[in-house]
């Protein structure tokens, strides 16, 4: 039975806690150790989640959809990731797909309707841009793209880390023009499943990783795959753009990874204070709750991780209702990123700390959270990238 989402303002953390209840979560938790220690994908938690109505949280009600906004995702997917991270980051992908429509909806743009109508029906959107070495990401690929004569487009090339390898049905994806009179133009489409039953699409069975193993976000091999005339949604001009796709992309994979790792980051806290009021010092006789040391180390972590929610609570409610930040939007969403990524690993650091040496084993779910939230540093924007965006929108772009 689908969950009544429902909306008194926004999704607050008890919201959170009614949709995604304690149960199901812990159904989620107990099912990520299994999936992290076979290599596996979630089919189970995709099935909870569906039957939750959870693809289509950012869809319009009129469409099927929850109508929820990207601030009331974001407290969801931290929640989710609490739980589950590497099914809140394979769940992420699809969700930015349908909140880059929601993106472009709020525009005027009608370009991605057929996203929401499909998540609202049960299809599930992956995330084809990443591709080995392409440090232009969003403003350049080395896939190729091929016109064709009905107004499709043929891809050719390798996307890598696509989440959700096994049960994706639309892929999106971007590829380079240089043969159409304009060219070179950068083509944004959706490629449809059929085309891996044909071998147009190969989905390598390659992903064995350190951590976030149950997104099984697989490499995947593009030989002349059909995205037909109806699904091509962007044709631009390669290098920095403004077009509300690529805001759109960009806004909504930032503070959704963003979200994901800061749920990792909640808990490790409630993770390690659980284990300081567990472990008794030998050496006092008090819990380790009552160590100074310990003390401080808990409550760093606590000051780290309370500065994330309300940033990137912040930003996406800019997001939901237009705001204009003009040329400083992408070093304010590459910097929410950065820093709860980086804030969370910290937070994880020290949660192994407080936790001893119990904490180093495998079957530990601190060990786990130590691997998982590594992906968070190879998700675009990575460190460097970052730094240049912030320093350009402070200090102007680098003199020829």
């Amino acid at each position: 039975m689908r969950t009544s989402w429902r909306k008194n303002g926004g999704v607050t953390p008890n919201d959170a806690a009614d949709l995604l209840p304690d149960e199901l979560l812990e159904r989620f938790r107990a099912r990520a150790a299994v999936h992290d220690r076979e290599n596996t994908f979630p089919d189970d938690d995709l099935v909870d989640l569906k039957d939750a109505g959870y693809l289509a949280i950012l869809v319009p009600e009129d469409l099927g959809g929850a109508g929820l906004g990207l601030a009331e995702a974001s407290v969801l997917q931290q929640r989710l990731a609490s739980a589950a991270p590497a099914t809140a980051l394979a769940i992420n992908m699809h969700l930015v797909w349908t909140g880059v429509a929601k993106v472009l909806a709020d525009r005027g743009i009608d370009a991605l309707r057929f996203v929401q109508e499909g998540a609202a029906a049960g299809e599930v959107f992956a995330f084809g841009i990443s591709e080995a070495g392409n440090d232009l990401v969003l403003f350049g690929s080395g896939t190729d793209a091929a016109p064709l004569p009905d107004g499709g487009y043929s891809f050719t090339g390798t996307k890598i880390f696509t989440s959700l390898a096994p049960v994706w049905t639309q892929l999106g994806l971007h590829g380079l023009d240089t043969s159409s009179e304009d060219a070179p133009r950068m083509v944004y489409a959706f490629v449809p499943r059929s085309e891996v039953e044909v071998g147009r699409v190969v989905v390598r069975d390659d992903w064995d990783t350190l951590g976030m193993r149950g997104t099984q976000s697989r490499t995947t091999e593009l030989r002349d795959a059909v995205a037909p005339a109806d699904r091509v949604v962007r044709r631009l001009a390669p290098g920095p753009n403004a077009d509300p796709l690529v805001f759109g992309i960009f806004s909504v994979f930032e503070l959704l990874l963003a979200s994901v790792y800061t749920g990792v980051a909640r808990r490790a806290l409630d993770l390690a204070v659980a284990a300081a009021g567990k472990r008794t010092s030998q050496r006092t006789g008090k819990a380790y709750s009552q160590d100074p040391d310990i003390r401080r180390r808990i409550a760093g972590m606590a000051l780290a991780y309370d500065a994330l929610p309300s940033q990137i609570e912040a930003l996406a409610r800019d997001v939901d209702e237009l705001a204009d930040h003009g040329a400083r939007w992408f070093s304010l969403l590459a910097g929410v990123k950065h820093r709860a990524v980086t804030a969370a690993k910290s937070i994880v650091d020290d949660a192994m700390l407080v936790g001893g040496g119990s904490s180093y084993f495998s079957a530990n779910e601190l060990s786990r959270l130590y691997r998982d939230v590594l992906a968070g540093l190879f998700h675009p924007s990575d460190p460097e990238s970052a730094h240049a965006t912030v320093a350009t929108a402070w200090l102007g772009p680098l003199e020829d």
